[in-house]
């Protein structure tokens, strides 16, 4: 079998399906396996798949297990809703991204992965009996059962759907990482403003904290996570946000800018001996922190299909029926999240926010299982 990408989707596709008995090859563009500095909250529907695949402990000891999440306001900092992540049952954790993938990464090898770096494949042709990958620079390859975890930008994405269309959402996300002089507690906090709002929540020693900040603005900004943005911009954005907020964005060194486009989930997801993964079917804005988890999730979801029904065909259809109603879901409940952060000034705001804090107060359960059907989730039952 072929992966191709090597980020977290492709990485845990070959290791679930290596550990399942598969010959695995993985093609990844980047010389190396890497990534950038960049946090992650893995929740626990996407911690169990690490812990079937056996990396919850290694993943564990460097990274901070989330506390709570807490819902403040921009200007003066003050409370919302708190929402406690403490069932001992449901683990959340804060993972920087580099870490997540160095062990995706180590494990896939060590269960006889073969990594393939530097192969960018620039074209996919599905076909009844294999798939035809054309490189970019200029080879033509055949393969057998092949699956498409290379992002949103995935050719196999654009061949299996080529109508599906992305629109700019008007808004735009900054991240980086900065250092404080002391370990934040292991809580991730969301100031929320009007049309913007920001994330911080502490990585590693709780001395890094990663940072995602979001504008909405009508100019346009490229897509991708790897535009480099002058650290003045961000501070500027939201220079009316209450000192905690400032003062670490004083920090910041090195950001990066991308524009949000809202992608259609993939009508189709597999053709052939050929199927779609992660961001290449279901592509979310980053409002509900889900993105890698339902990769990991898709990831062992499809090795097991593959490994159940010895028909390729109906392992991608089952496959499919199973993730894109669910998928579906998320994304479009991270889409709605960003209308919640973002209320300006007036009577709606001033109702919703004060119907958080009632249930803050009375009922913080009812709004915790608002979101059980995401997170209490679990594809390794």
């Amino acid at each position: 079998m072929t992966v191709v990408g090597g980020g977290i989707g492709g990485l845990a596709t070959a290791l679930a399906l290596a550990q399942r008995g598969a010959s695995v090859s993985l093609l990844e563009q980047a010389p190396a396996i890497s990534e950038v500095g960049a946090g992650l909250q893995i929740s626990p529907n996407g911690w169990r798949v690490l812990e079937a695949l056996g990396l919850s402990d290694t993943l564990a000891a460097t990274s901070p297990r989330s506390q709570a999440v807490h819902l403040r306001d921009f200007r003066r900092g003050a409370g919302v809703f708190s929402l406690p992540l403490t069932r001992p049952d449901e683990p959340w954790y804060l993972v920087h991204r580099a870490d997540l993938v160095a062990a995706l990464a180590q494990g896939a090898v060590a269960a006889g992965v073969t990594l393939r770096l530097g192969v960018r494949v620039a074209a996919v042709e599905p076909g009844p009996m294999e798939t035809l990958l054309r490189l970019a620079d200029g080879q033509v390859e055949t393969h057998g059962l092949t699956i498409a975890a290379d992002g949103l930008h995935s050719p196999a994405r654009a061949v299996l759907n080529p109508k599906s269309r992305p629109f700019f959402t008007g808004q735009v996300a900054w991240r980086c990482t900065v250092r404080v002089p002391s370990a934040l507690p292991p809580d991730a906090h969301v100031f929320m403003g009007p049309g913007r709002h920001l994330v911080r929540y502490p990585l590693r020693d709780g001395r890094l904290v990663n940072i995602v900040a979001v504008e909405e603005r009508d100019a346009w900004a490229a897509e991708g996570w790897h535009h480099r943005d002058d650290p003045a911009h961000l501070a500027r954005a939201f220079t009316d946000f209450c000192p905690e907020v400032r003062a670490l964005l004083e920090r910041a060194e090195e950001v990066h800018l991308w524009g949000l486009f809202r992608h259609p989930v993939a009508p189709v997801w597999h053709e052939h001996h050929l199927a779609l993964l992660g961001d290449a079917a279901h592509p979310t804005l980053p409002f509900l922190a889900q993105g890698a988890n339902m990769a990991l999730e898709d990831a062992y979801v499809l090795a097991r299909c593959l490994a159940e029904d010895p028909d390729p065909q109906a392992a991608f259809a089952r496959y499919a029926g199973l993730r894109r109603p669910r998928t579906a879901r998320i994304v479009q409940a991270a889409t709605d999240n960003a209308t919640h952060y973002h209320l300006r000034p007036g009577p709606m705001r001033f109702a919703a926010h004060g119907a958080l804090r009632l249930a803050n107060r009375y009922a913080p359960h009812l709004v915790r299982a608002k979101f059980d059907w995401v997170y209490r989730h679990d594809v390794t039952a």
